[in-house]
């Protein structure tokens, strides 16, 4: 997340200090536990926030690492003194999580990603299957099924499958919808609970809360703990996070900056609110993503009725000539398009009448977020 060249990182790399990556700090600090560790494209921090929020809601309890904002604590770090379980949003970034020790992994997705360090798909997946050798004889694999994953399982490690409306050891069914409310069956092993309600109604996130009610079984979670756990999910900051709601304009916020996470989140909006126009204001993150997924994004954005696109949010990358948001805008086949600068959006805006507005990126987009709940809240 910082550049090589940072003034503070080169003098401890310069004058004999060891210097440790976040991922390996983590490893070190959760050796002694049992991780259960999450790792995936997509899903992994809002599958690592419910599966911490469904064993501290029971008797099991759990500590956890989290990559995000937990609209129930208020925190990413959560602490216990009577659970050995760990909690670990597992990043593949870099292969940070290979310094890992699971004792239980969840694999959600292995849509490619990162190129600009793995090189290919092929790599990326080989990254993946080497993370599922690291799990301890004794523990467990949950993968979603059906994904194109060679696991490395070490003699002693159980496999499970999950999934949504599929043959799976764990999986959902039945999902139906009642104003504002979302339901479904939860299918395990050794049988069903029925009518689960989602605390966070959005489809997108049946998947991931089967996950987690998987991990969370496999742990001790009783029926009933994980019936009250998951409705009592609030879900994460900057994760489809819903922060205005009025009977003329709903404003969600969602980090969702991959073309696959992109899909979930405009296909989840339009099946809440049919009926209204979503305008999303969409901030590309990295020139290599947009370079290597421009026909991608462009697929994915062209199913919102009205785009606001803004400039490539850099990160830690220099530009790339001829890369810009603009070859993402030509190939989006709205007729109501435009590209702007995050300074500019105000001024696009108010030429607008938005029904249903969606900001998606993970870049410095997120400071538009509590001006437009400003402008927009009540």
């Amino acid at each position: 997340a910082v550049p090589d060249d940072l003034g503070e990182l080169c003098y401890f790399q310069n004058n004999g200090f060891k210097v440790l990556k976040r991922a390996e700090v983590l490893g070190l600090v959760s050796a002694d536990s049992k991780g259960l560790c999450i790792a995936g494209t997509h899903g992994k921090t809002t599958t690592s926030m419910m599966t911490a929020h469904l064993l501290k809601q029971s008797a099991v309890d759990c500590s956890a690492f989290l990559g995000g904002i937990s609209n129930n604590y208020h925190t990413n770090l959560l602490l216990s003194r009577n659970s050995d379980l760990t909690v670990i949003e597992a990043d593949e970034y870099d292969r940070s999580f290979h310094t890992l020790k699971p004792w239980m992994a969840v694999v959600t997705s292995v849509d490619p990603d990162h190129l600009d360090i793995y090189g290919t798909h092929e790599a990326y997946l080989d990254s993946f299957a080497h993370f599922t050798s690291l799990i301890r004889p004794g523990g467990c694999l949950v993968s979603k099924q059906g994904l194109p994953l060679q696991n490395r399982l070490q003699p002693g490690v159980r496999l499970y499958t999950y999934g949504v409306e599929v043959e799976a050891d764990f999986r959902a069914t039945d999902i139906r919808y009642e104003p504002g409310r979302l339901f479904f069956d939860f299918h395990t092993p050794s049988g069903t609970l029925r009518q689960v309600e989602l605390g966070v109604p959005v489809k997108v996130n049946v998947e991931n809360a089967v996950a987690a009610m998987a991990l969370a079984h496999l742990n001790g979670v009783t029926d009933e703990e994980l019936r009250a756990g998951i409705a009592s999910f609030r879900g994460t900051r900057r994760r489809f996070d819903l922060l205005v709601s009025r009977p003329d304009l709903v404003y969600i916020d969602d980090y969702a900056h991959h073309p696959a996470e992109l899909q979930a989140s405009i296909t989840s909006i339009k099946a809440l609110y049919p009926d209204k126009k979503v305008t999303g204001i969409f901030q590309p993150h990295l020139y290599t993503r947009t370079r290597d997924f421009a026909d991608e994004f462009a697929a994915v954005l062209s199913l919102l009725d009205d785009l606001i696109l803004l400039d490539i949010y850099p990160a830690r990358e220099a530009p790339i000539p001829g890369v810009t948001a603009e070859m993402i805008l030509e190939k989006v086949t709205l007729s109501s398009k435009t590209v702007c600068s995050l300074s500019k959006v105000f001024e696009v805006l108010d030429k607008k009448q938005p029904e249903v507005l969606v900001t998606l990126g993970a870049g410095n987009i997120d400071t538009l977020v509590p001006l437009l709940i400003k402008r927009y809240g009540v």
